[in-house]
């Protein structure tokens, strides 16, 4: 079972985790700390912040990990992972604005030059032009949803936005997106 670690899907994972498996857990972190660390550092600056995001968000993964719901609620192991990072960020951002101002670099940005230029890489041509020219708020829904692999839950969640919010802006940007494309 232990060799085969590293041919089972996150959710499984995360199952072996809420059994207290610690292999299990060094296997999903090895798995998801890069594209996770990438992730917060795009929402954030501040490589103290990020940092402790990360520590508090693989916490909480070990500890909950019993909570997990799965693809029976709809959502994926990595989305439920982004969606505790998201909210420890933001718990994070919420802490420093309460003891002090934070500094400018270290305050989300809405689509920050890093984020464009991989967007740029991974999409290219006639799309990436047309992603590119969406409104911000439409692109962020489209980019959480499409490039992340969310759901429309974990994106509300993300963006802090109703789900219903989240369901008119992708159906928005997928019309404009459309329109561009044609």
């Amino acid at each position: 079972m232990r060799a085969a670690l590293h041919e089972l899907d996150e959710e499984r994972l995360v199952r072996l985790v809420a059994k207290g498996d610690r292999v299990a857990f060094e296997e999903l972190y090895r798995r998801t700390s890069p594209w996770m660390a990438v992730r917060l550092r795009r929402r954030c600056a501040d490589e103290q912040i990020v940092a402790e995001v990360m520590q508090e968000t693989y916490l909480a993964v070990w500890r909950a990990a019993s909570a997990f719901a799965g693809a029976a609620a709809g959502g994926t192991a990595v989305g439920w992972l982004w969606t505790i990072a998201a909210r420890r960020l933001v718990d994070a951002f919420r802490r420093r604005a309460h003891h002090a101002e934070p500094p400018p670099e270290a305050a989300p940005q809405p689509v920050a030059p890093a984020e464009e230029e991989a967007l740029a890489a991974t999409v290219g041509g006639d799309v990436g032009d047309a992603l590119r020219r969406l409104a911000p708020e439409l692109r962020q829904v489209l980019q959480a949803m499409v490039l992340d692999g969310l759901s429309v839950k974990e994106t509300a969640v993300l963006l802090g936005l109703p789900e219903g919010t989240v369901k008119t802006r992708a159906r928005r940007a997928r019309i404009a997106m459309r329109r561009a494309l044609v």
